[in-house]
């Protein structure tokens, strides 16, 4: 499996891809992650009482913008017109985690991998910074791609075989 890193010119240095002579056609991807945290934390979180107010309907905007804000937090990625983006939250109380799945959705000539991932980590952050007042030892983790579909390579998933990340 041997492939040529595309952000990199013959010289090595850096660039954007052109992507100029790729046929648009509709590209979605879907990220999920996690955010462990102590019980009395999760509790406050799922019961909707934190000081800060809604954690969740906060972390679901804080996702979208984190999507449509990609190419200004990663150098090298195109800017695109998102036609989609839709964010799920799912309590793993047994666990005292929240997972969240980003699916990002565009008709482009490059895919949406680093939107849904970045809306992930723009969810999970914000729910960090709206409990870390009572909960400073939370944990962030299983930041990952799950599903690519469209463009040139076609359709990814993940492999489920794969152990969760924690």
């Amino acid at each position: 499996m041997s492939q040529t890193l595309t952000h990199f010119d013959a010289a090595g240095q850096a660039h954007m891809v052109d992507v100029g002579d790729k046929t648009e056609t509709r590209r979605v991807a879907v990220a999920t992650g996690h955010i462990t945290m102590q019980p009395d934390t999760f509790q406050q979180l799922t019961a909707g009482t934190a000081k800060k107010g809604d954690v969740i309907g906060i972390a679901r905007i804080a996702a979208i913008q984190g999507t449509k804000r990609t190419a200004d937090l990663i150098p090298l990625c195109h800017p695109l017109a998102l036609t989609r983006v839709a964010v799920d939250f799912t309590p793993e109380p047994e666990a005292c985690r929240l997972h969240i799945t980003v699916t990002a959705e565009t008709v482009g000539r490059t895919g949406v991998e680093m939107e849904a991932l970045s809306g992930v980590t723009a969810g999970l952050l914000t729910v960090y910074d709206m409990l870390k007042a009572v909960d400073r030892g939370m944990q962030i983790g299983g930041v990952r791609l799950l599903e690519k579909r469209g463009g040139k390579s076609g359709h990814w998933q993940a492999d489920s075989d794969l152990p969760a990340a924690s």
